[in-house]
């Protein structure tokens, strides 16, 4: 087939180089997010180059001159691999076979642009990924295929990504364009009254109160992780915390009951997180660095 990718970033050139490498489908056309002013190269735009493919980089897909540009590629398939930017159906529907999408949930579950935190901060133990047939709702067309992830109880945002819906997006992409190109394809509708949607997940979602539970606090660390970073106050100043472990104690909420060269542990509501890593103004640390650093000391109180 004659294919369109649109996309960016990492993730977007990797849906790209994979489709390069499998030599069985012609790319025609790929089109990437525009350039900002001193940002480096998107890396898809970037391999893009490399490989002599023409790159576009509309504002913006409302405009009809863009959709002749689209039209006159005369592309089978538009492969759409991390977009951020509004597509409506006169675009998605140029290509011969329309538009396939990825994103990082079960839909209809976890419909958003922050569908790999989420899950993790509300505790859930599975998540996954869906290749779908976007149209003008957001993240509401018919699901093509899904992959199912299994969330650990030690995994983060980014080893949840990085490990697993990262690699198997890749391969969930070129699978569902082996569907297409085979006119076998589902297109299974969602239901509009099934599912959840979120927003982004931002600074203030991830603030931390440490009178909460100790699952509650660690999973929003652990979901939050890298981005946006859980974070909490001492002496007045921010303080983000990634990589940390439940651990036992007792105290005041906040607290902290232990200090010592593997990390600090904070108390919670009905028991102890145990901080390994954070950043301070200094940068990142490791929680005992960032005792020297700051002063604290065994009996102070994070969140004030």
């Amino acid at each position: 087939m004659r294919l369109i990718v649109h996309g960016q970033q990492a993730y977007g050139k990797s849906v790209l180089e994979a489709i390069l490498d499998k030599g069985v489908d012609e790319v025609v056309a790929v089109y990437s997010a525009p350039d900002k002013e001193g940002r480096p190269l998107d890396p898809l735009k970037e391999f893009a180059l490399e490989r002599d493919l023409p790159v576009y980089q509309p504002e913006s897909y409302k405009n009809p001159e863009v959709w002749e540009q689209l039209a006159s590629h005369d592309a089978d398939l538009c492969v759409m691999a991390y977009v951020l930017l509004f597509v409506p159906e006169e675009a998605l529907n140029v290509p011969k076979h329309g538009s396939i999408q990825y994103h990082p949930s079960l839909l209809p579950w976890h419909k958003g642009p922050s569908s790999i935190n989420w899950p993790i901060i509300m505790g859930k133990e599975k998540t996954g990924l869906s290749i779908f047939w976007p149209d003008n709702g957001l993240d509401t067309g018919p699901i093509l295929l899904q992959k199912e992830v299994d969330i650990g109880p030690d995994d983060t945002l980014g080893s949840i990504y990085f490990d697993s819906l990262f690699p198997m997006g890749v391969d969930a992409m070129l699978e569902a364009i082996d569907l297409v190109r085979g006119g076998n394809a589902p297109r299974e509708v969602q239901d509009p009254n099934d599912g959840s949607y979120e927003g982004w997940c931002r600074k203030e979602d991830v603030e931390i109160d440490w009178s909460k539970p100790s699952d509650e606090i660690y999973n929003l660390i652990r979901g939050a992780n890298p981005q946006p970073g859980a974070w909490t106050r001492f002496g007045g100043k921010e303080v983000r915390i990634f990589d940390s472990r439940k651990g036992e104690g007792s105290g005041a909420p906040g607290e902290v009951l232990a200090l010592d060269d593997s990390g600090a542990t904070i108390a919670t509501a009905d028991g102890a997180i145990r901080v390994i890593k954070l950043r301070a103004d200094a940068g990142k640390l490791t929680a005992a660095d960032y005792a020297a650093e700051a002063g604290l000391e065994v009996g102070a109180k994070l969140g004030d």
